[in-house]
């Protein structure tokens, strides 16, 4: 306290006399104060500003009366019937103007409207000698009495302070409004709760790898959630079920509400609904996805229990569809891995089948094995020709080393000859090697297939596992529901002005619109 009149006092000096009490500047002081971060001082300036606002009005005030009291004096110092003559007063005149300015503005009035006053005496008296001598002539209505009050109607029976349209359209009604918010109606309380859907991190369950696979860093469409649940809190889903919990419809229209506060019994369920959309209040927070429920009831308890409530069920509902649609796309997807593997299962068997069936492990490495004895063989026969053919150039046929090459060269094209047409048997049917290696060949390239789809198939049921994990929301309390200590509606002060304000427009649009349709008439 010391420092702030020690600051005021420097402030003062600092001053000069025309400064310290001209209003304009002093403002700008108080303005310049509360930036610099001195609000006390800024306050005893204001002080100093009412005080120079109040010494302005009373020597305003003053000045008047000295200017009243002269004028008085001056009128005074001519007789009763000089008073009444213009032309004598204007003789005074610049005496006064000398005087007084001020005081010479009312006398030029005075004189102004003495020298008006023949005329509108004479205007008067034609005006009563035309109503005189018109025949059936209405006698005239004194002014300021309303033209629409006609003789002998109810609205000529109220007293006269109530003859007025706009005491009996704007004041009554406001006056008997005000009377229902300050004493009839119903206080309501207002629970707050925050709450915010969240998603799990997945980044930190799972390494590198499976991160990749799963697609992390894609845009998802969390910022459609609360408006999601902002739907559920008003569907007629949860409000059912706050009925069948904590009897919402029960409260709301029990009987020591007022009239026009509570529901009744014979609303019906669209009426209670938009009863409950007022009653209850939803804001989104857009940057950071907090919803901010606000709850209505008529005592406190059954505001914070209705918020609870509600925080309640919208934690089930973000579970309930998270759950569903998790279980619905991990069963889409175990059904096709299944299926992918039957199919691998299946080619299997089949190859496995027809290895048996021949006894055959590989029919391409044993073909490759075939064509290299036929390789061999012929090489072999081409070999023993040309020793023979030596021999033969120098001995006889039938000599023995001929003889035994030649019989080594018929075994050996004898044998060429059977690994040429060997064949597999099956029963009495026989199948040449081509084509079992052909058949074999198909069938590997479809277990192979089919082992790429299951591969696939386990691939992406592990990734559907990540992103389901990813996709399941649940709701976070930020701020648990608060218990109200003093009603917050109605709002008295706020209702009874909007209620004047917009009934004062309504008279004045309503005056406008009957004086136009009279000036047309």
């Amino acid at each position: 306290m010391i420092s702030t009149v020690s600051d005021f006092e420097g402030f003062k000096k600092a001053c000069t006399a025309k400064q310290f009490s001209d209003i304009k500047y002093l403002t700008e002081s108080v303005a310049f104060y509360q930036q610099a971060g001195n609000p006390e001082l800024a306050k005893r300036i204001q002080v100093r500003i009412n005080n120079v606002k109040k010494a302005n009005q009373q020597k305003k005030a003053k000045q008047q009366q000295n200017v009243e009291k002269v004028y008085q004096d001056w009128l005074n110092g001519f007789s009763t019937e000089e008073q009444n003559q213009p032309d004598l007063l204007e003789q005074g005149l610049d005496q006064l103007k000398q005087q007084s300015p001020p005081a010479a503005e009312l006398a030029s009035k005075k004189i102004a409207a003495l020298r008006l006053l023949p005329q509108v005496q004479t205007k008067s008296q034609q005006a009563s000698s035309k109503q005189t001598n018109t025949p059936n002539a209405k006698p005239s209505e004194p002014k300021g009495q309303a033209a629409s009050a006609k003789a002998g109607s109810p609205f000529d029976k109220l007293p006269k302070p109530l003859r007025s349209y706009f005491v009996l359209l704007v004041l009554i009604p406001s006056l008997l409004f005000a009377l229902y918010q300050l004493f009839w109606a119903t206080e309501r309380y207002e629970s707050e709760a925050q709450v915010l859907v969240k998603e799990p991190d997945s980044t930190t369950t799972m390494d590198a790898t499976m991160a990749a696979l799963s697609g992390l860093g894609v845009t998802n469409t969390a910022g459609t959630d609360p408006q999601i649940l902002e739907s559920y809190i008003f569907s007629n889903d949860m409000i059912n079920y706050l009925d069948e919990t904590i009897d919402l419809r029960q409260h709301f229209s029990d009987t020591n509400i007022d009239v026009f506060s509570r529901v009744h019994d014979d609303d019906s369920r669209e009426t209670f609904a938009k009863y409950y959309e007022d009653h209850v209040k939803v804001e989104i927070d857009e940057a950071s996805g907090i919803l901010r429920i606000f709850a209505q009831g008529f005592d406190p308890d059954y505001a914070q229990t209705l918020a609870q409530t509600i925080v309640k069920r919208s934690e089930w509902y973000i579970n309930s569809i998270s759950h569903q649609l998790a279980e619905a796309q991990l069963a889409f997807i175990r059904k096709e891995s299944v299926e992918v593997e039957d199919k691998l299962s299946q080619a299997q068997s089949t190859l496995l089948n027809f290895q048996q069936k021949y006894n055959l492990l590989d029919p391409t490495a044993e073909g490759t094995a075939k064509q290299q004895i036929t390789y061999g063989l012929e090489g072999q026969i081409s070999a023993k020709e040309a020793e023979l053919k030596s021999y033969q150039s120098i001995m006889t046929d039938s000599a023995p080393r001929v003889v035994a090459l030649q019989n080594e060269l018929n075994a050996l094209r004898e044998q060429l000859l059977k690994e040429r047409n060997k064949l597999a048997q099956d029963g009495d049917k026989t199948i040449p090697v081509s084509e079992i290696m052909a058949q074999f060949t198909d069938l590997k390239v479809k277990n192979e297939l089919a082992l790429q789809a299951y591969t696939s198939a386990q691939v992406s049921l592990e990734k559907a596992r990540i992103e389901t994990y990813r996709q399941i929301k649940y709701l976070v309390v930020v701020e648990a529901p608060t218990l109200p200590d003093s009603h917050r509606y109605p709002d008295v002060v706020y209702n009874i002005t909007l209620f004047t304000l917009l009934a004062a427009m309504l008279y004045g649009i309503g005056r406008i619109i009957l004086a136009t349709i009279r000036e047309l008439k």
